[in-house]
C-alpha cells in the first residue's frame, strides 16, 4: 500500500467532487462557433494612453462571457472587464488571446494594427 500524505501530523485527503456538479464550459457550440465573426483588437481611447486588448462578436450570454473572460484574464496573467458584450483585457495580448480563442474553437482574427 502506498503510504498517505501526512502534513505536520495530519492526512491529507483528496478533494472529492460532488456528483452532478459540473464545471461550467466556456467553449462554442461547432455551428455557433463558426458563424460568429470574433476580432481581437487593441484600444487606447479614454484610458489615459493605457491600452486594452478587446474581444468582440462573441456570441455568448452575460455569464458564459464573464467565464470566458475570467478564462482569458488568467491565461494572460492580468485584469479586465466585461462591457456592452465585450471582454477588454489590460495590455497588449492580442496574439495570446486570438491563440487561446482558436484553440477554444472560435474563428477569432487580430483586427487593428
Amino acid at each position: 500500500m502506498k503510504p498517505r500524505q501526512l502534513f505536520r501530523g495530519a492526512v491529507i485527503r483528496p478533494a472529492q467532487k460532488k456528483p452532478g456538479s459540473a464545471p461550467p464550459t466556456v467553449a462554442a457550440s461547432g455551428a455557433q462557433a463558426q458563424n460568429a465573426r470574433v476580432r481581437v483588437g487593441r484600444e487606447v481611447a479614454g484610458r489615459g494612453g493605457k491600452g486594452v486588448s478587446v474581444i468582440t462578436g462573441l456570441p455568448l450570454d452575460e455569464a458564459a462571457l464573464d467565464a470566458l473572460a475570467t478564462r482569458l484574464k488568467k491565461n494572460c496573467g492580468a485584469g479586465g472587464a466585461t462591457k456592452d458584450g465585450r471582454i477588454e483585457i489590460q495590455g497588449d495580448h492580442r496574439d495570446r488571446l486570438v491563440a487561446e480563442l482558436i484553440k477554444l474553437g472560435y474563428d477569432a482574427k487580430r483586427s487593428g494594427g
